[in-house]
């Protein structure tokens, strides 16, 4: 089975206020600000980026209570924001809020 797996830490730079679908079930969407330094062919280089990411259930209402500048650790998967579109989301399977992230 292909794998879809991703791991990425960084910093809440936008909250959205937790939602609830049609069905009732908890969901909220926050932007998180990575950066660090990372070696690609052989030299090091700076990476900054600001991923979309999707909490549900659960996960959802207990990350509502986190703000922006709050440092995480996020695990999930990557896949389409809606049936038509091609921007990506991380939708979290777990997330953990870290004391700090520099």
């Amino acid at each position: 089975m292909p794998d879809n797996r991703v791991v990425l830490s960084g910093q809440i730079v936008a909250l959205d206020p937790l939602r609830f679908t049609p069905a009732g079930i908890p969901a909220l969407n926050l932007t998180l600000g990575h950066r660090s330094k990372q070696v690609e062919a052989g030299m090091e280089r700076e990476v900054e980026c600001e991923v979309n990411v999707m909490a549900m259930g659960d996960l959802a209402q207990q990350t509502s209570r986190c703000k922006i500048g709050d440092g995480l650790n996020v695990q999930g998967f990557l896949a389409k924001k809606s049936r038509n579109s091609s921007h990506l989301v991380l939708h979290a399977n777990r997330i953990e809020l870290t004391d700090s992230y520099s």
